[in-house]
């Protein structure tokens, strides 16, 4: 998959800003609308269904960004989608405890590095985005076979690291991007990245039958 990067749109819309014209900026921020509710849809556990609709969490992150924008200008901690991100997932997870409570977090462990705090992404999800959608209806049960294996491996894999392969290969983050949402280091966010590929592919080549043709 493509990772994203409008890093010339960012620079363009920072600097329009520092000049006093923001509009730029906010057409930037909204136009991440649809990528941010796939962020939060995912992450949505089934016993919250009903209770909590992804478009809400948005649009309650983007008022809250709208009234911390000069403070997001000021200080610039992070690109514009991941302190967009950021704010959500902190609604987010802030429903999971009012919603769930305890049983949520046991539940549902929370990635926390820095100030990166989100539901952790189930290896069922991650599996069947890193197989990519059906390609004919025929191929349906042995791509569910595929989804249970490759379950069963990114379920051997340390916790942050399939976050990463997740930050990047369905949130579609940059590199820089998902080092800032984790609060590491460029050099540290690659070398998980680069990591969790390799150990992945080293485990569906020991298990019996592996996953033929699939290149993480």
């Amino acid at each position: 998959m493509t990772m994203t990067d409008d890093s010339g749109l960012v620079d363009e819309a920072l600097r329009s800003a520092e000049r006093g014209d923001v509009s730029p900026l906010e057409k930037l921020l909204d136009g991440y609308r649809p990528r941010l509710r796939r962020m939060v849809q995912v992450r949505l556990d089934h016993r919250m269904q009903g209770r909590v609709d992804a478009s809400d969490v948005v649009q309650e992150a983007y008022l809250e960004a709208s009234a911390k924008l000069d403070d997001y200008l000021h200080d610039r901690p992070m690109a514009p989608l991941a302190w967009l991100r950021l704010i959500a997932m902190r609604k987010l997870a802030g429903l999971y405890r009012y919603h769930l409570g305890t049983q949520g977090r046991d539940a549902h462990r929370e990635i926390s590095l820095d100030h990166a705090v989100a539901p952790e992404v189930t290896s069922d999800v991650l599996a069947a985005q890193l197989l990519g959608p059906l390609t004919s209806p025929s191929m349906a049960a042995q791509r569910a076979e595929h989804v249970i294996r490759l379950q069963q491996a990114l379920e051997r894999i340390d916790v942050v690291d399939r976050e990463v392969l997740f930050l990047r290969h369905f949130e579609e983050l940059t590199n820089q991007e998902t080092a800032q949402v984790l609060g590491i280091t460029k050099a540290a966010a690659w070398t998980r990245h680069v990591r969790a590929l390799k150990h992945l592919r080293r485990i569906l080549a020991e298990m019996p039958g592996g996953i033929e043709g699939f290149q993480p």
